[in-house]
């Protein structure tokens, strides 16, 4: 079945490398701002109070790190997803603009940890890549605009939730700044811990598609609550 559409859309294969290319890059350029400064005279004891002094770019890339890796889950999105249209490409394209401009944020919180512009410009970022994800399958589940009508209404609604925690938490970091600097960053560094702590999505989970029909979710309602409606997008 080819599931490139007759509105325009490209093959889910093209978008998903696209993707992977460019998640690839964004990964790899953020550990290059970790930099040690060139010392005049190097000592064990000025090593490590090099090292020390880097602990918030370290901080910045740990967050941005695993953040970007729960996003690149969202490939799992594409086991619903039958075909594309224009408007799902545009959204994908404004999605990877900023996933793309992660590592100049991160750079920029590693390097002025302390000043109120470089939390707002990281948090707006988070905000930006979490809000075009969320909009990426609301469009695409939308009246199953771009997905099978035996997709589960509660699969859809806990993937939304389960990727609108992150630009939840960054707005709440971007306004905790006026009260203290350290306490938003203690918040951005939830983020990673609020994704990686497995949620209803994560339980229902279920096969390489992730998708069983209506019939299958109505059988399993004599289930055990731990195990009803196995199955969901792996959203984190």
């Amino acid at each position: 079945m080819n599931d490139a559409s007759a509105s325009g859309g490209l093959s889910k294969t093209r978008i998903e490398a696209l993707t992977d290319g460019i998640f690839a890059i964004a990964l790899t350029l953020m550990v290059f701002d970790i930099k040690l400064a060139a010392p005049t005279q190097t000592t064990p004891l000025s090593l490590h109070y090099e090292l020390i002094r880097l602990w918030p770019r370290f901080l910045a890339y740990v967050i941005s790190f695993i953040v970007l890796g729960v996003y690149w889950v969202h490939h799992n999105q594409y086991h619903y997803i039958r075909r594309t249209d224009r408007g799902f490409l545009w959204i994908n394209v404004f999605f990877l603009m900023g996933v793309s401009l992660l590592p100049f944020s991160t750079g920029l919180l590693g390097q002025y940890p302390a000043v109120r512009t470089a939390l707002v410009v990281y948090g707006l970022n988070l905000i930006m890549v979490g809000g075009f994800l969320y909009a990426h399958w609301s469009y695409a589940t939308h009246s199953h605009r771009l997905v099978e009508s035996h997709i589960h209404p509660e699969v859809v609604r806990l993937a939304k939730y389960r990727i609108a925690m992150g630009p939840a938490v960054s707005t709440l970091a971007i306004c905790v700044p006026l009260v203290g600097k350290r306490l938003s960053l203690a918040i951005f560094a939830l983020i990673p811990l609020l994704y990686l702590i497995p949620g209803r999505i994560d339980y229902h989970w279920l096969g390489p598609r992730g998708r069983r029909s209506k019939k299958d979710l109505s059988n399993s309602d004599s289930s055990p609550p731990s195990l009803k409606g196995n199955v969901g997008v792996h959203v984190k």
